[in-house]
C-alpha cells in the first residue's frame, strides 16, 4: 500500500501530514514524499527526525505549477496493490489507511472514497450525496459520484493501469477531475462512510491572493474531459450526470470567483459562452434538472452580450439555497429528478 504527498513548499505544513501517516497509519504502508520543483534536501529536515528515514523522497521537475505532474510520479513509482495521494496541507485519520484497504479486500472494489472533513474544527464535507447507508458497488450516477473531484481514498494500480489513468498535468485546476470521471463510471467504487476521515487542511502559510484566470484557461480541464473518447463512450444519461455537476460546481463557480465587472471583457465572456456551449453539447438535457436560479444564470452565461452586472448578480442570487427558485426546475416533471436541487440537497442533508 503506497501513500503519495506532493509538496512544492517549505512553508506546508508537510511534517504534520507525514506524521499523519507514520504514526497513526503507518503498518504496511509505504510513504512516498514527492518534492515538486524543489530539492529533497530541502524538505527533508522539515520531518520529524524519527520519519527522515522511513519516506522514500521522489523529485519531480516540470513547468507547472499544478500537483498532477508530481501526483501522477508518485503515482507510476508506487509498487503496492493500493495507492493513495494526499495533499501536504492535510492530514489523515488514525486508521484510515488500514480501514480504507480492508474494505476494499472484503468488497473487491477498484476505488474506496473516504469520508471529508475540513479544518480543525473537522467540519463534515458531505460530498458525494450518495444513496443513504450505501458502502458498496456504488453507481456513477444513481450516487452522484461526480461531486467528488479527487480520488481521495485508495485505488487499485490494475485499475488506474486498466482504465489509462492519468491526472492532467498544466492543467492549473482540476486536474484530477478527468482522472476519477472515468474511474466513477468504470471502475467499481465502495465508500467509507463511517470510517476515519480524510482531513482538508486550511492553515498553508505560503497561499497568495487569489488572482483570477483567464476562463480558457481555469476550465480547460473540462475541454479535455468532454473531447475524450471514453467520454463521448459513456452512456448519455453518465455524461449527463458529470456535466450536471460541471455546470454547478465548475462554470457557475467560475463566475462566482469572479465578481469584479472589470474582467468580464468581451474576450472572457466569449470564452465563458464558449465553455457553456460545449457542456452543452456534450450531453443534451443536462440543463433540464437545474434549478430555476441556476437556468436564468445559464441563460445570462450564453448570451455573451447580455449585462455582466445582471449574470453576476445572478451567481450569487443562485446560492441563496432553500428559496423556491433554487429548488424548482422550468420543467415541473423534473422537480424530483435524482441530479434535480430538492433530491440533491436531501442527500447532502442525510450525508451530514
Amino acid at each position: 500500500m503506497d501513500v503519495v504527498i506532493a509538496v512544492h513548499s517549505t512553508q506546508r505544513p508537510i511534517a504534520r501530514a507525514v506524521r499523519s501517516v507514520l504514526d497513526h497509519n503507518g503498518e504496511g504502508t509505504r510513504l512516498t514524499v514527492v518534492c515538486h520543483n524543489i530539492a529533497a534536501s530541502e524538505i527533508r529536515p522539515l520531518l520529524d527526525q524519527a520519519h527522515r528515514e522511513q519516506v522514500v523522497f521522489l523529485e519531480h521537475k516540470d513547468a507547472h505549477r499544478s500537483a498532477s505532474g508530481p501526483f501522477n510520479a508518485g503515482i507510476a513509482a508506487a509498487t503496492g496493490e493500493f495507492v493513495s495521494i494526499m495533499g501536504s496541507d492535510d492530514v489523515l485519520s488514525p486508521g484510515a489507511v488500514s480501514s480504507w484497504y480492508w474494505l476494499a479486500k472484503c468488497t473487491g472494489a477498484d476505488a474506496v472514497i473516504t469520508r471529508l472533513e475540513r479544518g480543525d474544527d473537522r467540519v463534515i464535507v458531505p460530498t458525494p450525496p450518495t444513496r443513504p447507508l450505501r458502502r458498496k458497488n456504488l453507481d456513477g450516477v444513481a450516487d452522484r459520484l461526480c461531486y467528488r473531484s479527487a480520488p481521495l481514498g485508495i485505488v487499485s494500480k490494475e485499475a488506474i493501469e486498466r482504465l489509462g489513468l492519468r491526472l492532467e498535468e498544466g492543467a492549473p485546476v482540476g486536474g484530477d477531475v478527468g482522472f476519477v470521471t472515468r474511474l466513477w463510471f468504470q471502475g467499481t467504487i465502495a465508500y467509507d462512510r463511517s470510517g476515519p476521515a480524510y482531513v482538508i487542511g486550511e492553515d498553508a502559510q505560503d497561499r497568495v491572493t487569489y488572482a483570477p484566470r483567464p476562463i480558457a484557461v481555469e476550465l480547460r480541464f473540462l475541454r479535455t474531459i468532454v473531447k475524450a473518447s471514453w467520454f463521448e463512450r459513456l452512456t448519455l444519461e453518465q455524461r449527463r450526470s458529470a456535466v450536471v455537476k460541471y455546470l454547478r460546481i465548475h462554470l457557475f463557480g467560475a463566475v462566482w470567483n469572479r465578481q469584479d465587472p472589470d474582467f468580464w471583457t468581451a474576450k472572457e465572456r466569449a470564452s465563458l459562452a464558449k465553455a457553456a456551449t460545449r457542456l452543452l453539447r456534450a450531453a443534451p438535457g443536462a440543463e433540464s434538472v437545474l434549478s430555476l436560479a441556476d437556468r436564468d444564470l445559464l441563460d445570462a452565461i450564453l448570451d455573451a452580450d447580455s449585462a455582466t452586472d445582471r449574470m453576476l448578480a445572478l451567481a450569487v442570487a443562485r446560492r441563496k439555497h432553500g428559496r423556491l427558485r433554487t429548488l424548482l426546475t422550468r420543467d415541473l416533471a423534473q422537480v424530483l429528478a435524482r441530479e434535480a436541487p430538492v433530491r440533491v440537497m436531501g442527500a447532502s442533508l442525510i450525508g451530514r
